[in-house]
């Protein structure tokens, strides 16, 4: 979360990995538009927001867990609910600390986006014990 929260500064705006990122897809790709540049940038940003938040969640989800002897694994929906409502309300709070960063915008998108990265994070989690419990192999 401090780290999130650090890279929610003015080192980490739009303007500032604008660049970094620009220059480099103009140097690999030199015919390509101004326009489709920019939504390159923007895409990734927004990727960046689900990954953080997708190591987020895991990291919390590790936190609060609390497997039985049985099953180390073993899943608990209100765990889940725990670590998706802890990773939108943090969300939540990281935009609003963006309001109070003049370079930085408080995007209502991006709590949903974070959120939804949270979940990503949570169902690469679960996949593996999804694959295991319905007896699916990889053959």
């Amino acid at each position: 979360m401090g780290l999130i929260f650090s890279a929610s500064g003015d080192s980490h705006s739009y303007e500032r990995s604008s660049r970094l990122i620009e220059p480099l897809l103009r140097w690999l790709f030199p015919h390509m538009l101004e326009v489709q540049i920019q939504a390159i940038h923007y895409l990734l940003r927004k990727c960046a927001h689900l990954t953080e938040y997708a190591v987020l969640a895991m990291l919390l989800w590790r936190g609060v867990h609390k497997p039985s002897k049985d099953n180390l694994r073993e899943w608990s929906w209100h765990e889940v609910r725990l670590v998706l409502l802890t990773v939108m309300l943090y969300a939540a709070t990281d935009e609003f600390h963006q309001r109070f960063v003049l370079t930085r915008t408080s995007l209502v998108l991006d709590v949903f986006i974070d959120t939804a990265g949270a979940a990503a994070g949570l169902l690469a989690l679960w996949i593996p014990d999804l694959w295991r419990i319905r007896g699916w192999h990889l053959s």
